[in-house]
């Protein structure tokens, strides 16, 4: 994985006493990874499991897919306020303890139902992402944060690629239903490394005179140490001295689900698509162009951030803007080299907006409980997946495997202008400051 996860020294934001130095931010990125591995390798292999389960046609595959996402995105902001109530290791702990147990079930489950239950579970007890964004929120700051969360970006794509793969080779020993037993050794694996990692303390918690936010006012209510009081009680407001030309949390949360929307809108069907307009096309080519725009990212994430760290609003305009041009491209696609090119493309405009996200949302965290923030983020995010394959899937009956990347397009079109609209505000706020 070439994204790095720190800015060198010389950089302005460095370590602050309690936070998180580089290689602990590499054990809980690879932790992350062994989570999301598992997580994210089985559900392709959901029309190879039901059969057994009772359901021979597999019709209940696309729902259950979604399930682990929708109740995801319910439980995260639950767990979000109380990980700033009872600390971030404990909870994140309890996301990865939560995943083992999920699996462990689904691999024992004998029945359709018992086995649905066991997807709820794992979609309200896991939350593995907010809860390690959290995590890193509560030790570090700017530039080392957004540079943190862009790694987490990359342990998730990298388990996206790796994943599926290491399932389908381990298919012919091992049935797919019981790789979810194997599978809990993962974040079981993980809740032990991360049980040696230390409880972080905010940057800037020990010093009012260095806070956040760089007014000199302290600002970070997850420091209170009475979660009770009232500062404690809105984590989420915005501080009052706040810095210019900083993103309101509803526009960074508008931004959000666009574009998870935008760009998972053409994931259910890609593989159709690129097999009626490619015949004969083999499964591991229609795997590797799945897998570009992700690879894409993996390359050129810390390069990116590098360069639009003091711009994101611009970053995530060209980010639309790329994901527009890409998805509309997947329409008119007819041969090899121009599916590949239509991917990188996608793939340019998923790593400027996952980068640029990650930037905002740790300015967002500036003065701000991070758990309760990055809970609904989490909600959001899962909001606009399950909007996007509940729209893919509904558009895709009545108009065919072309259909998803065109909607996509247009979302991703409005988008762009809006946030092209938002970068032009947040340039002249900076110019008038």
């Amino acid at each position: 994985m070439t994204v790095d996860a720190l800015p060198r020294q010389s950089e302005r934001d460095t370590a602050a006493p309690g936070g998180l130095g580089r290689r602990q931010v590499h054990a809980v990125a690879a932790c992350y990874f062994v989570a999301s591995f598992a997580a994210l390798g089985l559900p392709p292999y959901l029309t190879a499991i039901l059969p057994g389960l009772g359901d021979q046609q597999g019709r209940w595959a696309g729902v259950l897919y979604i399930v682990p996402t929708v109740f995801s995105a319910l439980g995260a902001p639950l767990w979000g306020r109380l990980a700033d109530r009872y600390g971030r290791k404990r909870l994140l702990l309890r996301a990865q303890l939560g995943l083992a147990v999920s699996f462990l079930l689904a691999g024992a489950a004998d029945s359709l139902p018992a086995f649905t239950l066991a997807l709820v579970l794992q979609g309200f007890l896991g939350g593995t992402f907010a809860a390690t964004n959290g995590y890193l929120a509560a030790a570090l700051d700017g530039a080392r944060l957004s540079r943190a969360l862009t790694l987490m970006q990359g342990s998730a794509r990298a388990a996206l690629v790796a994943a599926p793969i290491l399932v389908g080779l381990l298919s012919p020993w091992i049935d797919p239903h019981r790789q979810y037993l194997l599978m809990a050794v993962l974040p079981l694996t993980a809740a032990v490394f991360l049980s040696m990692l230390p409880e972080p303390g905010r940057p800037g918690a020990t010093a009012t005179a260095t806070a956040t936010d760089g007014t000199g006012a302290a600002s970070d209510p997850a420091s209170d140490p009475d979660p009770g009081s009232a500062t404690a009680a809105t984590p989420t407001s915005a501080p009052a001295d706040e810095p210019p030309g900083r993103t309101p949390l509803r526009v960074l949360y508008g931004l959000e689900f666009a574009f998870v929307f935008a760009t998972i809108i053409s994931f259910p069907y890609l593989i159709a698509l690129a097999e009626e307009r490619l015949p004969g096309v083999s499964g591991t080519t229609t795997g590797v162009l799945f897998a570009l725009p992700h690879l894409c990212y993996l390359a050129f994430a810390a390069r990116t951030h590098t360069v639009f760290l003091h711009r994101p609003h611009t970053g995530i305009a060209l980010g639309f803007g790329f994901v527009a041009l890409g998805l509309a491209g997947h329409a008119a696609a007819d041969s090899l080299p121009a599916f590949v090119a239509v991917r990188l493309l996608l793939g340019a405009g998923l790593t400027l907006g996952l980068v640029c996200l990650s930037v905002l949302a740790a300015e967002a965290c500036r003065g701000r409980a991070p758990g309760r923030l990055f809970g609904s983020l989490e909600f959001v995010s899962k909001g606009g997946a399950v909007a996007a394959g509940a729209v893919a899937a509904l558009v895709n009956g009545r108009f065919g495997a072309t259909s998803p990347v065109l909607v996509g397009t247009a979302a991703a079109l409005l988008a762009a202008v809006a946030a092209t609209a938002l970068s032009s505000r947040s340039r002249q706020r900076w110019s008038r400051s």
